[in-house]
């Protein structure tokens, strides 16, 4: 299946704890390599219509820095090869990195994300 330019949602970062808490209160999917939220994009004034944006977090619990990095790299890279494809405009996506997400297959970890998508359910009119 061919992708179009229509097909592709632009990303933006989250980086602000109050965006990562907010995303947190919406819907969530766990597979064994991952963990996704999401959460409608709160209203802006802006006429134009706001594309996905997406955040990453890892715990302590995962290991030390090292180890988190690296989770973190492998969660953007998968990101990065799914999201723009499937995400959904005006949605906020938060990808939580777990300690299988370090030694997961990288085709496990994408289908993950994959699976994760297709299986979230967001209520966008809950603005």
């Amino acid at each position: 299946m061919a992708e179009t330019d229509t097909d592709i949602v632009p990303l933006d970062r989250l980086k602000r704890r109050g965006d990562f808490l907010r995303v947190a209160r919406g819907a969530k999917w766990a597979t064994p390599g991952l963990i996704l939220q999401a959460a409608p994009r709160p209203p802006v004034g802006d006429p134009a219509p706001p594309g996905a944006r997406i955040g990453f977090t890892v715990s302590r619990k995962v290991g030390g820095s090292v180890e988190r990095n690296r989770a973190r790299r492998r969660l953007r890279e998968a990101a990065r090869l799914v999201m723009p494809a499937r995400a959904r405009p005006a949605i906020d996506y938060v990808l939580i990195g777990r300690h299988t997400t370090l030694t997961r297959s990288w085709p496990q970890l994408v289908h993950d994300l994959e699976t994760a998508l297709s299986r979230i359910r967001i209520d966008v009119t809950a603005r």
